[in-house]
């Protein structure tokens, strides 16, 4: 994501990499759905700045006029990821740091049940799926690749609840992802915390493969609790 300083000092205008859209579904539908993924993947707590969206830019991006986007933002604030602000103008929404620790628990119950299910429910093919997602890290550690590490961090949670085989638990968990993929994404390279979550994630893997439901139920929610309580002792620029 780029940035460029506006003349609130406390905010910058939002710039993403975005391609224009094309005719198929509504033009709102595709705003929408291109504007969600690029908040998704900005890294929205790397900075005290608030991130403010400009229509004309995201118009010229996607190459359509201002009306959709306008809808598609107006979608956006009623799922809470963006507030407008008369006469100021629209912005991503920054949760603080109670809200995140909550959102963290929220999401440890969901993805230990997705754990759970996904020991019944999984393919052995599945699982052995999630384990090569780390190939690239077993002759180097986390810290030596940690974009690429943080990535595959994110697509392991997210690959879990795809294993769970529940619409409900996937659709109720997504608009809580994108706040808990941000502070993962911000979190990863601090304190060592990559080469204990890779320890973490293959002890969930071993689990899996053994069908053991119980104990890779238990693994997934310590191992994101303990994210929450690393928020909740660390990030006090949350707040």
């Amino acid at each position: 994501m780029s940035a460029t300083t506006t003349g609130d000092a406390k905010a910058s205008t939002w710039a993403p990499d975005l391609r224009p859209i094309h005719a198929g579904m509504s033009l709102r539908d595709q705003a929408y759905a291109t504007l969600r993924q690029a908040i998704a993947n900005a890294d929205i707590y790397q900075s005290r700045e608030e991130i403010r969206l400009d229509e004309r830019v995201l118009s010229e991006a996607l190459g359509v006029s201002r009306t959709p986007i306008r809808e598609a933002m107006t979608l956006l604030e009623q799922e809470g990821f963006l507030r407008m602000v008369p006469r100021r103008g629209i912005y991503i929404v920054r949760k603080t740091k109670r809200e995140i620790v909550e959102m963290i628990q929220m999401w440890a119950a969901l993805e230990s049940m997705a754990a759970r299910l996904a020991t019944q429910m999984a393919s052995d093919e599945d699982i052995a799926a999630l384990r090569h997602m780390f190939d690239n890290f077993r002759d180097s550690t986390p810290a030596e690749h940690i974009d690429e590490y943080s990535d595959a961090n994110i697509a392991f949670h997210q690959g879990i609840v795809d294993l769970s085989k529940s619409r409900i638990i996937g659709d109720t968990i997504k608009n809580i992802f994108i706040h808990v993929r941000a502070i993962r994404r911000m979190t990863i390279s601090q304190d060592d915390r990559a080469a204990r979550s890779i320890e973490d994630h293959l002890r969930i893997i071993e689990a899996l493969e053994r069908r053991d439901t119980e104990l890779a139920e238990s693994l997934v929610r310590e191992h994101s609790l303990g994210l929450a309580k690393y928020v909740e002792a660390h990030c006090d620029f949350l707040d």
